[in-house]
């Protein structure tokens, strides 16, 4: 890898920043993961591109999984807990697992609650860690519920549900073919679910292994089970309590036959004896032997058959005696969280004492070993599982559960509502807002969700069915909460979930509508939306809302037409028709969001089939939309002008148009679901719109947008899909071949599923090898093209028939063959499409190089559909100049080719040129060079 300069060596924070960037995280991630502000990030982001020399973020990405000169140590595992004291003993348990991790790529560690299997598996992970390069993360599943696996994973890992990627595949894509570390804290009470996840990535991520922890073996096959046994209590034992006491009690000192006793009473379990070690100052080790001798015999007639159950059991019971009234009642209120909490929330759960009071007795808790400080740049503690089961028997035998759980829900509802606010303070990129000030302090710009999100989920699934505004409220900011942090699926969840506890119809309808949105983003499919969005009609209709019902229902309309996968078996055409007409019964016409919303549905629904908006309607749409001053709505219709403009060929409109989306994109808030949907979509259209109107400038800026977007960026081939034609068609062979690989490789990761859109991308890839001679390579991708479809020949919907031949044709311009020439020209004079024009051009040429007689009448044939394509323009005056033997004409083609992008092009007609051959020699040359973005949308 390229090093820096010995005087440019990157900072530490700029270490850090590219070990992210090599996570494939987004800035604004980067941001929340290192408490600094975007902008910052940013400048970072520069200057690693200036001190490794690199082309863009893509290369920089490459670089963040290597070390740079030492700083970045190979193997960092995210999430791992930092230790707050020495790990005492356990030589031989950690060499076994060490040996474990090397022969087997699942390893579990098996042992009962408080015998140390989280420490074991920090310090074991720790000594691994080399060996795998690619890192990987620790997760505590202790606060995690059933169904949440893949999320917990996802947070430690800094993965986003993409669009068209699910949150697991995304986790896949994550961990890829490398070696990395997966370590799993506390699986017990998720076995089944933890299982299943295992099993998939295992299947999934070959260079991926796992370590477990959990009180029973997961069983998923191939496990390595190592059981992990109380610590010998003559030597790790009474090590431990040692080092224990003098944290406690600087002077310490005692006997060790004694201790040694102790610990043999306390079944030399660690967690027992910490507990015991922090109350050595206050009563010596001979008091704390007899009283665990007294708890013991008090607890020898229990059902507990496991001695040391009972041994642990005695002295949790033991340390809660010692608590004075207000600890204990803090003490058994904290067991409500199940993760860590700071001291608002500790407040929260007790009421009637100050939050000074509330800190002083979550310090004396601390000191006596019962909650556990969790470190931070924000003070937190947490209950360790074991302490907090005990924990909640107490709050139980209390009497106190129902009233405590209504104030953990008050207090979940009020935390995530306040964070929901505050998704509206964050600033936008590109939007002119100025980023937190480099002073700001840690609170007003830490990320806060994920700390308190298992709690907020906890909270939601402990609210009884039936309406509720407070747990309306909740699953609310819930949904809009996980979508911010792009848990798309979960969040439509929650926005079901929402409707559901809903105490209006009325409120229900928009929560189905937000559900909808969510379930587009992620999948680009409207079945599942489709039903939501009829949901919202019912319920609007319930609530005597004309115009919510007119809406949902037109928005049905116009999904089912409008995307992707088309429901036309369950939902014809004609239904759709009697759903507008319901809907223009419904609603005032004279309102603006309703007029816009019908005419937004009647544009797609008059065509009479899938994709195919009416053009005069669709134009009446997008005046309806600026009327009513919503971008969502505008940037919709302008879709609909633009599917228009398309499908009769007007493909220079259809590029201008999704122009117009692009500028409209700083105006859409990127936290809400309802505008999540237009910007997936302007980004995707953007760069496809711009290659097949020609325009290679604007088709590489629309793949960068995609590339750095947070919405899309760590899909596992979606954005490469956007760079890899404009990267070839512009000239850039030899990265748009580097890209296509990584492409590969990522569709092949996902599960190859059928996805004929990206058989564009593959084509490009093709035409790449073949323009570089490598004609092997070039019929192997010819291949894929198919593949890809799940089809066996090149017939299918996409109309990619035109782009097939344009890539051979061009092939064999550019490699002399024209022995197959009348066959291709034919061809390309014989299939309609949108790529057309670069079929016509290619094979025009074609037809001059080959000297066929018929090839100024394909010249002129050509013409109309090249008008609406700069590169085929190109081309087609390129193939002119040759006919005619014209330098002029042919200079011009090259002035055309630069126009538009198309920089390799251009030096291939410098080369038709005699006096200016050696600079397009140069040109050839220079693009043989790493593609440079330099980081304008970095």
């Amino acid at each position: 890898m390229p090093r820096p300069t010995a005087t440019e060596r990157p900072s530490k924070r700029e270490a850090e920043v590219l070990a992210l960037l090599g996570l494939r995280l987004s800035n604004t991630e980067i941001a929340e993961r290192l408490f600094i502000s975007v902008r910052t990030v940013e400048s970072h982001v520069s200057s690693l591109l200036r001190k490794y020399g690199v082309a863009d973020r893509i290369a920089l990405a490459a670089l963040g999984g290597s070390p740079p000169d030492g700083q970045l140590p190979a193997g960092r595992l995210v999430g791992m807990p930092e230790p707050r004291t020495a790990f005492v003993g356990r030589g031989p348990e950690r060499d076994a697992i060490l040996a474990a991790l090397d022969r087997n790529r699942l390893v579990t560690l098996v042992g009962p609650g408080g015998v140390g299997k989280t420490r074991l598996a920090c310090a074991a992970s720790a000594a691994a860690a080399p060996s795998f390069p690619f890192g990987g993360a620790f997760v505590d599943l202790v606060p995690v519920r059933d169904g949440f696996v893949a999320q917990a994973v996802a947070t430690a890992l800094g993965v986003a549900e993409q669009a068209q990627q699910p949150l697991l595949a995304a986790i896949v894509s994550r961990l890829g073919q490398d070696r990395a570390l997966l370590v799993l804290d506390n699986c017990e009470h998720l076995l089944d679910p933890v299982a299943g996840f295992v099993e998939r990535i295992l299947s999934a991520c070959p260079g991926t292994t796992v370590l477990a922890t959990s009180r029973e073996r997961l069983a998923v096959p191939g496990e390595q089970v190592v059981p992990v046994a109380p610590l010998p209590a003559a030597t790790d034992a009474v090590a431990l309590f040692d080092d224990r006491a003098r944290a406690a009690d600087p002077d310490y000192s005692a006997d060790p036959t004694v201790v040694a006793e102790l610990c043999a009473r306390l079944d030399g379990m660690p967690l027992a004896i910490e507990l015991a070690a922090a109350r050595s100052a206050s009563l010596g080790v001979p008091g704390l032997l007899a009283a665990v001798d007294d708890m013991l015999r008090l607890l020898a007639g229990g059902r507990r058959a496991d001695g040391r159950h009972r041994s642990l059991r005695a002295v949790i019971d033991w340390s809660h005696d010692l608590l004075d009234v207000e600890e204990r009642a803090l003490f058994r209120r904290l067991s409500v969280f199940v993760g860590s909490f700071d001291l608002t929330a500790a407040a929260a759960v007790s009421p009637q004492a100050r939050p000074g009071v509330v800190a002083d007795l979550l310090a004396r808790l601390v000191e006596k070993s019962l909650v556990v400080r969790v470190r931070g740049a924000v003070s937190r503690w947490r209950l360790l599982e074991t302490v907090r089961a005990f924990a909640i028997e107490q709050l139980t035998a209390a009497g106190e559960e129902p009233a405590l759980r209504q104030r953990h829900l008050d207090w979940a509802a009020a935390t995530a509502v306040g964070l929901e606010r505050r998704l509206g303070d964050r600033p936008r990129p590109g939007d002119g807002s100025q980023p937190p000030a480099a002073d700001t302090s840690p609170d007003e710009r830490r990320p806060e969700f994920p700390a308190v999100a298992d709690d907020l989920r906890a909270a939601l699934a402990n609210c009884p069915s039936g309406p509720s505004p407070l747990a309306h409220r909740l699953a609310r900011a819930l949904g809009r909460l996980t979508y911010a942090h792009r848990f798309l699926l979960e969040a439509a969840d929650h926005f079901e979930r929402a409707a559901a506890f809903a105490p209006t119809p009325k409120d229900a309808a928009r929560d189905l509508r937000s559900a909808a949105d969510c379930v587009v983003i992620v999948t680009n499919s409207s079945p599942r939306a489709f039903r939501q969005l009829m949901a919202a009609a019912e319920r609007a209709e319930a609530a005597g809302d004309g115009d919510a019902r007119a809406v949902a229902l037109a928005r049905a309309v116009e999904l089912a037409n409008r995307f992707s996968s088309e429901p036309a078996a369950e939902m014809p055409q004609h239904r759709l028709r009697d759903l507008l007409d319901q809907a223009v019964a419904s609603g005032a016409p004279d309102r603006p969001t309703v007029s816009a919303c019908l005419a937004l549905a009647r544009a797609w629904t008059a065509g009479g089939q899938w994709r195919a908006p009416d053009p005069q309607l669709a134009a009446a749409a997008l005046a309806a939309a600026r009327s009513a001053g919503d971008p969502v709505l505008v940037s919709a219709a302008l879709e609909a002008v633009s599917v228009a403009a398309t499908t009769a060929g007007r493909l220079r409109e259809a590029h201008r148009v999704t122009g117009e989306r692009i500028a409209l994109l700083p105006s859409l808030p990127r936290d809400d679901p309802y505008a999540g949907v237009e910007i997936v979509d302007a980004l995707h259209m953007a760069a496809g719109c711009a290659i097949v109107a020609g325009d290679l400038r604007a088709a590489l800026a629309g793949a960068l947008r995609v590339t750095h977007d947070d919405l899309l960026s760590n899909h596992p081939y979606g954005p490469a899909s956007k760079l890899v034609p404009a990267l070839a068609l512009s000239g850039w062979l030899a990265e748009a071949v580097r890209h296509a690989d990584a492409m590969w490789a990522g569709w092949l990761r996902a599960g190859s599923p059928p996805a004929p859109w990206l058989s564009v991308a593959v084509l490009t890839s093709a035409l790449a090898h073949g323009l570089l001679g490598d004609d092997a390579g070039c019929a192997r991708w010819r291949s894929r093209a198919l593949q890809v479809t799940g089809r066996v020949d090149a017939g299918h919907p996409l109309g990619l028939v035109p782009f097939f031949t344009f890539v051979d044709a061009r092939v064999a311009v550019h490699a002399g063959r024209v022995e197959d020439a009348a066959a291709l020209v034919e061809r390309a004079f014989g299939t309609p499409g949108r790529y057309e024009p670069y079929a016509r051009a290619a094979a025009a040429e074609l037809a001059v190089v080959a000297g066929l007689p018929d090839a100024a009448e394909r010249l002129a044939a050509a013409a109309p559909a090249c008008a609406e394509n700069d590169w085929a323009m190109a081309c087609l005056t390129r193939a002119t100049g040759r006919l005619r033997h014209d330098e002029r004409v042919l200079a011009a083609s090259a002035e055309a080719f630069d126009r538009a992008g198309a920089r390799f092009e251009r030096a291939c007609t410098l080369l038709l040129l005699p006096d200016r051959a050696a600079e397009g020699r140069n040109e050839i040359a220079a693009l043989h060079k790493r593609f440079v973005d330099n980081g304008a949308l970095a």
